[in-house]
């Protein structure tokens, strides 16, 4: 039976859309041949709507969960939705679909709460995602609202739901939100089907279930019309990958609505036996493939979170445009998912370093998969036992240093302990004292003590991320190849540090190193100085601080115990591996005690314990 557009009907969309993705990600994958022929549009989809419905989960689980049993709102939930696919979303065209869910939440949201304005009134919003890109297509940026001569819209709908009008608008919202987030819009692509689903929409007499199908049309319509509009597509014999699944996710919507499973796609198949598609200048237009691929595209996919101003973003979009192609920025109020293809990876996460806070780094190599089938991993020496800055440094034949070394670490440490392990472990420490962060002259020394090459900075600090920055900035002017990995704790640089490998390329040593710091939560005991607020409530002067991914979690009164909390807390999401660093002065008592409760209360997890030697934090742990 038909359902109006409540929190109710989103939730189920969620749903439906996943299952539909589910059944269809590989089919999908396999025609994934634009903008890069990779072969995982399915299920970086299926990812990103994941993320939305367990965001969207959570929104109901939290409200009957409060002490008044509620039930959320349609601005809750779609909110929630938007959100969700924000922080989830996988590749370019999962980064795309989690814009249109938030232009769609724009309207959704504000109408929900506020009624929706009158047909043809502009949506609101603060244009959040625009940025330097190409004019977009005819028709992607029509007036909100049904066009002149469209029927009127059936009843209102209830109190917290949306009307037909309103789902009209929310699907013209989403469109002009993905198109001002490509920097440089291409039709025939998941765009095209967008706009194709709004107009659907606008031209749709009836109820929101009537308007809901007949977006659904449109875009199915504009799908198989992909082909003769970008010529990779026609020459794979395929539709569009990220049209197809936006497709899917809009049938998904229909049937919530309407109570009906809407008309069947035709099979995601590619045509087989197809050669590499090429366009008729010999270059494919629009794919970015792997490294020494006949078409040499950039190499990398990068995708982070950044928490930056719009201003940062504006500067951001224009720099990462420079770099490479398949620039999608979106979100907005603080909080943004950057994709981009380059080859210089290192780079673009330097420059979200420079906007603001990246997190939730991802960084995939197009080609490194192709490269491990196709051949043996070559010979690759062991770290040096010394600084690469110490006198007497030999080569691994054991003879004298005739040349400058290839590649060089530097990391700032915290603790004579965690300097001498990072020396162990081939890299150049620069020591930190406490309410002293070294300046960025500081790291440019310590770079040019290395002699190296390539130099990986690891600052092991948020708040020397931009000193890192402006220090490999200063490397590069002096002809070294300079990359900074945001590292947030000294537990993230030994990951880091744990899987570098002088023996492969520089770029492939950066994925791994950012990888490995990137899984791998982290935490920090302290005692409060005085009275304050935080997150966990008031603390005490004298109170001990479990702080996790830098935000105060716990307040107790007892080191080894509090550090228990904080262990059990994090494991209770996963972990193999536990790092614990102890400051200077702290018992060995504590370590064996935490090493016995990870023991006995968490099944197949490792502890390893190092002497940090860090004057500030008692304790430093990391989860792997």
């Amino acid at each position: 039976m038909p359902h109006t557009l409540d929190a109710d009907a989103v939730r189920m969309w969620c749903g439906l859309a996943l299952d539909a993705l589910g059944r269809a990600r590989a089919d999908i994958d396999a025609i994934n041949v634009y903008p890069v022929a990779d072969g995982d549009t399915g299920t970086n989809l299926y990812l990103t709507v994941e993320s939305a419905a367990q965001a969207v989960d959570a929104a109901f689980n939290g409200h009957a969960a409060s002490a008044a049993a509620s039930r959320p709102t349609l601005a809750d939930v779609v909110r929630a939705m938007a959100h969700g696919a924000l922080i989830g979303a996988r590749g370019n065209s999962g980064t795309i679909l989690a814009q249109l869910l938030r232009g769609m939440a724009d309207v959704l949201a504000d109408g929900a709460a506020a009624g929706d304005p009158p047909a043809g009134d502009p949506p609101a919003g603060d244009g959040a995602g625009a940025g330097d890109c190409d004019a977009p297509a005819a028709g992607a940026t029509a007036a909100a609202g049904p066009p002149a001569g469209a029927a009127p819209a059936a009843e209102p709908a209830p109190a917290g739901a949306a009307d037909a009008d309103g789902l009209r608008r929310a699907l013209r919202r989403a469109a002009d939100l993905a198109y001002l987030a490509v920097a440089h819009p291409v039709e025939g692509t998941v765009l095209t089907v967008a706009v194709a689903a709004a107009e659907g929409a606008e031209r749709a007499a009836g109820d929101v279930a009537a308007v809901a199908r007949a977006a659904y049309e449109g875009a199915r319509t504009a799908l198989r019309a992909t082909p003769g509009q970008l010529d990779v597509l026609a020459r794979a014999g395929v539709v569009d990958a990220g049209g197809y699944g936006l497709v899917t996710v809009l049938g998904g919507l229909a049937e919530a609505l309407s109570g009906e499973s809407p008309a069947a796609l035709a099979p995601a198949r590619p045509r087989p036996a197809t050669s590499a598609p090429v366009a008729s200048d010999g270059q494919d237009p629009g794919a970015c493939p792997a490294d020494g691929a006949p078409d040499g595209g950039p190499a990398f996919e990068v995708i982070y979170l950044l928490e930056a101003d719009e201003t940062a973003v504006t500067a951001l979009r224009e720099r990462l445009d420079a770099l490479g192609d398949s620039l999608v920025v979106v979100g907005g109020d603080g909080l943004w998912n950057v994709h981009v293809h380059v080859d210089d990876a290192g780079a673009a996460v330097e420059a979200g370093i420079q906007a603001g806070r990246p997190y939730r780094v991802r960084i995939t190599h197009f080609g490194a998969a192709a490269r491990k089938a196709g051949a043996g991993a070559p010979d690759r020496p062991g770290p040096a036992a010394v600084l690469p800055d110490q006198p007497g440094a030999q080569d691994p034949t054991g003879g004298p240093r005739a040349e400058r070394a290839t590649r060089a670490v530097v990391a700032v440490v915290p603790g004579d302990g965690l300097a001498a392990l990072c020396a162990e472990a081939g890299a150049t420490a620069v020591a930190t004292r406490p309410g002293e962060p070294p300046a960025s002259g500081e790291l440019v020394d310590a770079v040019r003590r290395t002699a190296a090459r390539e130099v990986v900075l690891l600052p092991n600090d948020t708040e020397l991320h931009h000193t890192a920055a402006a220090a490999a900035a200063q490397a590069r002017a002096e002809g070294v190849r300079a990359a900074v990995i945001p590292t947030r704790s000294a537990v993230q640089g030994i990951a880091a540090l744990a899987v570098h490998e002088p023996g492969r390329s520089f770029d492939e040593d950066v994925v791994a190193m950012t990888s490995a710091a990137g899984a791998t939560r982290y935490a920090e005991l302290a005692v409060a100085e005085r009275q304050s607020w935080t997150m966990a409530g008031v603390c005490q002067a004298g109170d001990v601080l479990g702080m996790i991914d830098g935000d105060v979690a716990l307040i107790g009164s007892e080191l080894a115990a509090t550090a228990e909390a904080v262990l059990d807390r994090m494991l209770a999401s996963g972990g193999e591996m536990v790092t614990l660093v102890l400051g200077a002065g702290l018992p060995d008592e504590v370590a064996e005690r935490l090493e016995r409760h990870v023991r006995e209360g968490h099944f197949a997890v490792d502890t390893v314990v190092y002497q940090g030697g860090q004057p500030t934090a008692p304790l430093i742990i990391g989860i792997e």
